[in-house]
């Protein structure tokens, strides 16, 4: 019996073995918030570790894979995506909105409403200057963005700011093309 102290109290001297002991642990904590990407990566981290943590953290990573595949292939279109997006932060989670609107952000890298969406989600999470450029690059590619930016509430933290009064009330003048009748020589 003296020997099976030793042994455990040999693996806990082990750094490799406490490393994935605690990449395991953060990843059933993150599989458990449904952070399932999260748990993902941490525990595919466990999978070089030793056999003690490689079988548990395999049972849980075929867990995330399930979920992550199911979730990918519960969307018809990039619409519907981010409407599932746009719920996730209505609900206030703003970490797995974050998540599905990057996702998109790769599927469609030009789409007005998905950086639209992430400037709300910017701006809701207290990133200010990433809001402010992400509604500039919504704007840019929809420029009836402006309007709905008016009204929407996930703004409100910007409504004192002046540059975001500068991309919702632009100067007239500014986006007309230069006059060149005047140039006559």
């Amino acid at each position: 019996m003296a020997q099976k102290p030793a042994a455990k109290k040999a693996l806990g001297d082990d750094p490799h073995f406490a490393q994935a002991v605690q990449n395991y642990e953060a990843g059933l904590r993150a599989l458990q918030e449904h952070k399932y990407e999260k748990a993902k990566s941490l525990l595919q981290k466990v999978l070089s570790g030793p056999k003690e943590v490689v079988d548990r953290a395999s049972v849980h990573l075929n867990t995330c894979n399930h979920h992550l595949e199911r979730v990918s292939s519960q969307f018809k279109s990039p619409e519907e995506h981010f409407d599932f997006a746009v719920s996730l932060m209505n609900v206030g989670d703003y970490v797995g909105a974050r998540e599905h609107i990057e996702k998109l952000l790769k599927q469609v890298p030009k789409a007005d409403y998905v950086l639209y969406g992430l400037a709300a989600l910017d701006c809701l999470t207290g990133h200010v200057e990433d809001a402010l450029k992400h509604l500039d690059e919504a704007i840019r590619q929809n420029s009836s963005l402006r309007f709905q930016a008016r009204n929407d509430s996930d703004f409100q933290n910007l409504a004192e700011d002046p540059r975001f009064t500068e991309l919702l009330y632009p100067d007239p003048g500014a986006e007309m093309p230069a006059d060149t009748s005047d140039s006559e020589v």
